[in-house]
């Protein structure tokens, strides 16, 4: 009896009768998971992102002191980097992975849209955060059990702000710094250098807020760094100037003492007591004058190196939420399980596919 060979195709109206008759079957399923889906998605509690975009000054011949300051603290060598403009904002980005540029967002002030909330963003953030009522009673359950196999943190844990110590922290307001920096990001545009900073969070207001703060929060920090020794100078010159005037006062007040105590005196000792007076004063004045030019002129390079910002896209409150994504999140679950139920149903064909293709190679 001759033996029938089976083709080596797959019949695809066939699969598809297949999965017809099936229809009952995969309505069950989008009923189930469409249910489910929505019963995990919607207690999500709602997030916004508010965004603001600056542009900062670029001059070449500021780069290099400020740069080596900033990258230095990140542990970055840049040797001669000179008037390389274009590397310095990349840096910009590290700088919010810095436990000090975190923790000194701590004290800034936050108010929740509803007006029913003013306090610090690190107690907002500790105390104010909204969960998700199906889950945190599971996150609960596994943080209790990781707590069973850590050792006890010694490290006394901040009540405040004020009592954060960057340096060394307990490990609670460590994973806080983790969350809120997970929460703000910076981006720096390679093409034009344009540096943009987005802040989420679930209320509105506080969004927008913080992203301000943050933009003026890293204005201040980058001028610190920009203007450090110039700075230094000026306090230097202060500090000369201060001393050469308090001199000048003291050897005034001396020369017109004397001259006062000696009106009519015309004994060559004392005109020479009196020229050696004069001498010294004169001596006191020209140097109040040197420290006061030097001043001066600290003050005026003190200006040139502090770096403009140009705001190109201000702060607004956002009105719409930014996630989560509720109807893509079912629609994407819809899909995966259609997928899996479909590989279900069709698994001996595609079992056949997989031989006849390794046959056919």
């Amino acid at each position: 009896m001759e033996e029938t060979k089976k083709p080596d195709t797959i019949d695809l109206r066939e699969m598809a009768r297949k999965l017809w008759s099936k229809k009952r079957l995969f309505f069950i399923v989008w009923v189930i998971t469409f249910v489910l889906a929505c019963v995990w998605i919607l207690p999500q509690p709602r997030y916004y992102v508010s965004e603001v975009k600056l542009a900062p000054e670029m001059n070449g011949d500021e780069v290099g002191g400020g740069l080596s300051s900033i990258a230095s603290s990140f542990g970055f060598d840049l040797g001669g980097i000179g008037g390389q403009d274009a590397i310095y904002p990349e840096l910009y980005p590290e700088l919010f992975e810095s436990p000090d540029f975190v923790v000194g967002l701590f004290n800034i002030q936050v108010t929740t849209k509803e007006g029913d909330l003013t306090t610090d963003y690190f107690t907002y953030m500790k105390k104010h955060q909204k969960k998700n009522p199906l889950t945190e009673p599971f996150n609960k359950a596994v943080r209790s059990l990781k707590g069973l196999f850590e050792e006890e943190d010694a490290t006394p844990r901040g009540s405040g702000a004020a009592d954060i110590n960057p340096f060394q922290m307990n490990r609670k307001d460590f994973m806080l710094m983790k969350s809120i920096m997970s929460n703000i990001h910076c981006s720096v545009d390679n093409k034009n250098s344009v540096i943009s900073i987005t802040v989420k969070d679930q209320d509105p207001l506080v969004s927008a807020m913080m992203t301000d703060s943050v933009k003026s929060h890293l204005q201040d920090f980058i001028i610190r760094y920009r203007t450090s020794k110039v700075s230094e100078d000026v306090i230097h010159y202060e500090k000369m100037r201060d001393e050469a005037e308090a001199e000048y006062n003291k050897a005034m007040k001396t020369y017109s003492r004397f001259c006062d105590t000696h009106k009519n005196t015309i004994l060559q000792s004392y005109q020479s007591e009196r020229e050696k007076l004069e001498s010294d004063l004169a001596l006191k004045q020209n140097s109040l004058s040197a420290m006061e030019a030097q001043l001066q002129s600290s003050k005026v390079k003190l200006q040139e190196k502090t770096p403009a910002f140009t705001i190109l896209k201000s702060t607004i409150v956002p009105v719409k939420p930014a996630g989560p994504k509720r109807m893509l999140f079912v629609l994407a679950m819809l899909i995966l399980t259609t997928m899996i139920t479909m590989f279900r149903v069709l698994r001996d064909d595609l079992k056949k596919f997989i031989v006849i293709y390794d046959r056919k190679r």
